[in-house]
């Protein structure tokens, strides 16, 4: 961070000390902010530093960052869209019918199945929606680093669902334009972004929140030899140059890719992080709650780095500690897991936010991308 950008944000977070707001955020899309005064006694404001690990602690009003805004002079990249059917995968060919969820995205955990349905689950293919941005300038054929983004649609202005009044989102961290500028500006290496929607409702939570390889198999043998193949865009196989992101089950779908096959990705952006208990096998008896739980702490150090964020009104945020359902809780402990290992991580908290709130997002994406490609280096390869 520039030291002018960073007496700015110095400057915000000290109007913060008199008033804020409280968000009491829906998880489908949530509500106007209520101003109201930070209390006297709230922990004290941390702001996030790109030279720094370690926990940061930030509150409203949250500005999005400039990275966001497209800039005449910067040149641009391109955006490739395609669909894959399912019916060509061997990992996932179908998808359960009627079974929770959205159609793919953030927000509340997909329900649990019945513990004993009457009849099997019924199943369908399905389309799946990909985009792979490529920098500005990328020479055909060239290996290069890049990140694997799951939940396609919350980040791609293309297949972003409408605004409440029906007109284009404006309030979403769309991607190209993000990296677009931080290439430019050099914050962070040229890099290619594959951004992968999941099947459609409760598919996404088999495919993200089951602590597993299956899903990194998928991108490794379905998607990532087929962009090669038909667009003629090489990835590095240089695990320092491949990092994943993902926000709510998505980022515990990014965070398995990294800790299973730290041989393939080593850089892990997470918001809202579902790292509790919803899909529990032999692997993890308790879901991804185990990362915190277990594996981590009972782990070496893997060679990962690893950047965080979870807010105050996250889902679950009063829930007992016990019943694994709570995201505050599960973050904080990801956080002291990380820290007592001796990662390196961001944990950002953010106040009178909800889950993944787009507002936060906005203004902590690109710092995070910058900071999670710190001291990348390419080899070649």
């Amino acid at each position: 961070m520039s030291m002018q950008r960073f007496v700015a944000r110095v400057l915000v977070l000290g109007v913060l000390a008199v008033a804020s707001l409280v968000v009491a955020r829906a998880q489908s899309g949530g509500t106007t902010p209520v101003p109201t005064a930070r209390p006297a006694n709230a922990p004290p404001l941390t702001p996030v530093r790109l030279n720094a690990d370690g926990n940061f602690r930030i509150a409203p009003p949250y500005v999005a960052d400039p990275a966001f805004t497209a800039k005449p002079d910067v040149p641009k990249g391109r955006v490739i869209r395609f669909m894959m059917n399912s019916a060509e995968s061997k990992l996932f060919p179908t998808a359960p019918v009627g079974r929770g969820g959205g159609p793919g995205g953030r927000g509340a955990p997909a329900a649990a199945a019945p513990a004993a349905p009457a009849e099997p689950p019924q199943h369908q293919t399905f389309q799946r929606q990909v985009a792979v941005y490529v920098p500005a300038g990328y020479m055909p054929g060239t290996p290069s680093p890049f990140i694997v983004v799951q939940d396609e649609r919350s980040f791609i202005p293309e297949d972003a669902p409408p605004a409440a009044d029906g007109k284009p989102r404006t309030d979403l961290p769309f991607i190209p334009v993000m990296l677009d500028n931080l290439i430019h500006e050099k914050r962070i290496p040229p890099i290619v972004a594959v951004l992968l929607s999941p099947g459609p409702g409760g598919q996404r939570t088999i495919e993200y929140d089951t602590v597993s390889d299956r899903y990194v198999n998928f991108v490794e043998t379905e998607v990532l030899p087929r962009i090669t193949r038909e667009y003629q865009v090489t990835f590095t196989s240089d695990p320092e140059g491949r990092a994943t992101l993902g926000e709510s089950s998505g980022a515990a779908a990014a965070l398995t890719m990294a800790w299973l096959h730290p041989d393939l990705y080593r850089r892990v952006i997470s918001y809202s992080g579902t790292f509790v208990a919803l899909q529990r096998n032999a692997t993890a008896p308790n879901g991804a709650w185990d990362f915190h739980q277990t594996f981590i702490p009972n782990s070496e150090r893997k060679p990962l780095r690893i950047w965080l964020h979870v807010s105050e009104n996250d889902i679950g945020a009063t829930a007992p500690v016990e019943q694994m359902r709570n995201w505050v809780a599960a973050n904080n402990r990801m956080a002291s897991a990380l820290k007592a290992k001796g990662y390196p991580y961001q944990f950002v908290f953010s106040e009178a936010s909800g889950h993944v709130e787009r507002s936060v997002e906005m203004q902590t994406m690109p710092e995070a991308f910058e900071w999670v490609w710190k001291g990348y280096k390419p080899n070649g390869r």
